[in-house]
């Protein structure tokens, strides 16, 4: 089993991310992409002490750019929404 750490690369602070967790209780998280969805749960879980409901998972495909005529790539990158149980609350930005 992975480290909970290795699975969770960081919270996505967006505007839909935000709306999300206002509205639904739905946090967004960028994730390892060979990260499943129990193991992703079980790190929120274990690290910031909350009450997982459901995880969703999305995979995205880096686009492509450009440096004049050399061509490259972004890296590829899984997003995940975590649904919080009723009463759970997480925050990453407090106070600001």
């Amino acid at each position: 089993m992975k480290h909970s750490y290795d699975v969770l690369h960081g919270p996505m602070l967006t505007e839909k991310g935000t709306l999300m967790k206002e509205t639904d209780n739905k946090v967004l998280f960028k994730v390892a992409r060979s990260a499943n969805k129990i193991e992703i749960k079980k790190a929120v879980e274990e690290i910031f002490k909350v009450k997982v409901d459901r995880v969703a998972t999305m995979n995205y495909q880096g686009k492509k750019k450009r440096m004049g005529k050399h061509e490259g790539k972004r890296p590829d990158w899984k997003k995940a929404i975590i649904t919080l149980k009723k009463g759970e609350k997480l925050d990453f930005v407090e106070g600001v």
